[in-house]
């Protein structure tokens, strides 16, 4: 045998790649595997071939990379370089989309130009990599296509003012979140340090303990209630405890608990004890009425202080019915409405809105929207209509017009509505005005027919006055979780602004009846976003996208208010928590802005069967256990029960592209937009819920409301990063920013003391339900 045939005999009839090679290779594979499975699913479903011819490329690549083929390196650049192509052509150069579609894969092309075999392929690699990182950079560094700067007209207003107070929840009666306080501006705001903190402590826990508290100042103290109602007051200057009323709440198996806010009220031409008092409410059931300057509850009100609030609301189970809003005060009465526990069964209790005199503490009327006619308590062995539509969000009052303005919630269960009542369904998710002397109703306008999408009002209806041709018109701003604004004349609930009944999807699950159209605001910027589409579908990486696209085509989605479906996933969007949520908006009458945080999240929800309810164990919550169903309501009385979920990839990140969170201003004026940007960054974000620790700029969900003063500064916590910024009013650029120690799921509120500096305070309580890190603080900045 020659020394060639002898060296043939031995040599193997494959070359192989080096370790690393081989290895990179069945990564490769693995990848092409999976994509190529799941493109296969995804064409089937009528959607992107991409994927599938990733895996197919994957594999081949993977096969030369084992086998030290020369072609790998080159196929895979080819590869690259088209990826590119199609990603632009899907996504432009908006930033996240981009990374999704392209940073797996150029990492991956990195490796290949290391390993592959022959100089050439290895460069082809190399340059397609560079050129997709170099692309996803410059992404970045532009504007996000939705992102603008703008800038509003200005009347330079707001002269200097001895003291600016922040008397009710939204500072007026109105919920305008403004104040004429002007001492921080936007040219000094960049100086804001921490003036003083307060620690509430640790009470009672609940399931969800919600710290939202907006505090009230007055005559240097500054008041607010825990989400398991303590009420605290504070020195305004220092933070130092003044007074402290412990509400000894019994929250065992209390499935939510929060607080949003106190009231106040000056008792006309009182002095003493209780001539100032706060007004709150419990989850236990109980209004208390507080003397301001000490905390002892008032002889004068109710029975030593406080009034039952269970009377007339018939057997009440705990924790399904309790206040966790502010009171509304006006003339001469504290107007309450309740949170009613989601979901549970047909016939919940009652929504009933009650007015008490707030010196006596006695009924003074009630609106039971079951019985008009009926504006005293019930009769012996009678209740308030169950059933009935709530109003859990702030309301709103105007003390001229003698009316009061209430948010409305959506009859339960939440998901199903065929059993509904003719009174229900006409109040349901809307706003009504009321006469505050008497309880008769004055207006009532709906913003959602047959909410079958968890879609009540959520947001206080925002009073302000609107300069027009004609003169001023008192208006009335209500924001919805549609992310639909309403423009309304608050004297008569007429739309200011066009609104349109546009017909939407009918087709629903055996025995629900949808209503055929729902009311658009065409009249005011749509805050939305645009429908969702497959191409919008995300994820950390190509995978994870692909799977979304597949949940996208497999789930039913018509657009916006698509019936929730049977035994199939159906798209809810935005999702159950907006939209706009209890954070409404901030009004700025300076310069006739409406600034408003909105989220873009979607929902990915599917109605049960009542056996199907009954096997996974979703049960009625009976106020002596926690229940925990995740995500899950019974809805008893009901042929089905429902999965509500968030409509999230594998790896618990959302399956719909980036920006979840806006920050905009609109121009009262000419109903246009003036700045709108994405809010809030990654900082605490990541896959499967736990933080990267990486702030970059994607737009996140909020929870909490903003502010806005006479000098043109908006300030805002409320995002998933924990942070506290102050946006110009005028241009939307952020001018200051700081790391709460929590998160700030609140809405600040700031003011002036007499002789003295302005502070802005804000809640830090975090938020576990957005897995934000909770905590107990309040926190005040001020100028050094």
């Amino acid at each position: 045998m020659t020394d060639a045939a002898r060296a043939g005999a031995v040599r193997p009839a494959v070359k192989s790649g080096s370790v690393g090679a081989r290895l990179l290779a069945a990564l490769l594979g693995l990848v092409g595997f999976v994509l190529t499975g799941g493109g296969l699913w995804l064409i089937a479903l009528g959607g992107s071939p991409w994927y599938l011819a990733a895996g197919l490329v994957s594999l081949t690549s993977a096969t030369g990379l084992f086998r030290a083929r020369g072609f790998a390196g080159l196929l895979y650049g080819v590869f690259l370089v088209a990826t590119l192509v199609w990603a632009m052509a899907e996504a432009g150069l908006a930033p996240w989309p981009l990374v999704a579609r392209l940073a797996g894969p150029a990492v991956i092309g990195l490796l290949v130009s290391a390993l592959a075999t022959g100089a050439r392929s290895r460069l082809a690699s190399l340059v397609a990599s560079l050129t997709i990182g170099f692309v996803i950079a410059l992404a970045f560094m532009l504007p996000h296509p939705e992102s603008f700067l703008g800038q509003a007209s200005v009347d330079q207003g707001g002269n200097q003012v001895a003291a600016a107070d922040w008397l009710h929840y939204g500072n007026e009666q109105g919920g305008s979140r403004f104040s004429p306080a002007v001492d921080i501006t936007p040219a000094n705001v960049a100086g804001l340090k921490v003036a003083w903190t307060y620690h509430t402590g640790s009470g009672p826990q609940a399931r969800y303990n919600n710290f939202e508290a907006v505090p009230i100042e007055a005559n240097g103290m500054v008041t607010f209630c825990t989400g398991y109602n303590d009420v605290i007051a504070l020195d305004a200057a220092t933070g130092k405890q003044r007074w402290r009323w412990r509400a000894h709440d019994d929250m065992t198996n209390v499935v939510a608990a929060t607080c949003r806010g106190v009231a106040r009220f000056v008792v006309p031409g009182a002095s003493g004890l209780c001539s100032s008092r706060i007004i709150t409410a419990t989850l236990d059931s109980r209004m208390v009425a507080l003397d301001a300057l000490s905390g002892v509850p008032c002889p004068d009100f109710g029975h030593n202080g406080t009034v039952d609030l269970r009377e007339g609301m018939g057997p009440l189970v705990k924790g399904y019915s309790f206040v966790t809003s502010a009171p509304a005060i006006v003339r001469g009465k504290a107007v309450i409405g309740g949170w009613i526990l989601d979901g549970q069964y047909v016939g919940e209790p009652s929504g009933v809105i009650r007015a008490f005199d707030a010196v006596t503490g006695r009924l003074a009327w009630a609106w039971d929207m079951g019985r008009p006619d009926r504006t005293g308590a019930p009769g012996p062995g009678e209740r308030y209509t169950p059933g009935t539509p709530n109003s859990w969000a702030p309301i709103s009052a105007d003390e001229t017009l003698g009316m009061v303005y209430l948010p409305l919630g959506n009859s339960t269960p939440d998901y199903f509505g065929a059993y509904r009542n003719p009174v229900s369904e006409h109040y349901s998710s809307g706003v009504v005005a009321l006469d505050a002397e008497t309880g008769r109703e004055r207006w009532m306008f709906q913003t959602t027919h047959h909410d079958i999408w968890d879609y009540d009002g959520a947001s206080q209806p925002v009073l302000f006055d609107l300069p027009s041709p004609g003169g001023t018109i008192p208006a009335l701003a209500q924001a919805t979780k549609r992310a639909q604004l309403f423009l309304l004349d608050r004297r008569t609930g007429k739309p200011l602004t066009q609104v349109v009944e546009n017909a939407v999807s009918q087709q629903a699950a055996p025995g629900e009846r949808p209503a055929p159209t729902q009311p658009f605001s065409m009249g005011m910027p749509d805050l939305s976003g645009p429908n969702l589409t497959e191409s919008m579908m995300w994820g950390m990486t190509p995978i994870d996208q692909m799977i979304c696209r597949i949940m996208f085509r497999q789930a039913e989605y018509k657009g916006p208010l698509t019936p929730i479906q049977l035994n199939r996933r159906t798209i809810e969007y935005p999702g159950y928590v907006g939209g706009m949520d209890w954070g409404s908006v901030t009004i700025d009458p300076v310069r006739q802005l409406l600034l408003v945080n909105t989220n873009r999240f979607a929902n990915y929800n599917m109605l049960i069967t009542r056996a199907e309810a009954r096997k996974r164990g979703i049960r009625v919550i009976d106020g002596k256990a926690a229940a925990d169903s995740a995500g899950a309501q019974p809805m008893e009385g009901t042929p089905y029960a429902v999965d509500v979920r968030p409509f999230v990839s594998p790896l618990f990140m959302p399956c719909q592209q980036p920006p979840y969170g806006f920050m905009s201003a609109v121009d009262l004026k000419t109903r246009k937009l003036v700045w709108n940007q994405p809010f809030g960054t990654t900082r605490n974000a990541g896959p499967l819920g736990k933080p990267l620790g990486l702030a970059l700029p994607m737009g996140v969900p909020s929870s909490g409301g903003a502010i806005s003063t006479a000098s043109g500064l908006t300030f805002i916590g409320a995002s998933q990063d924990g942070m506290i910024r102050a946006y110009d009013s005028r241009t939307g650029r952020v001018l200051w920013e700081e790391v709460l120690p929590y998160g700030g799921q609140a809405t600040p509120m700031t003011y002036k003391l007499r002789g003295g500096r302005q502070f802005v305070v804000i809640a830090a309580g975090g938020s576990a339900g957005m897995l934000v890190p909770t905590g107990d603080m309040v926190v005040a900045y001020a100028l050094p």
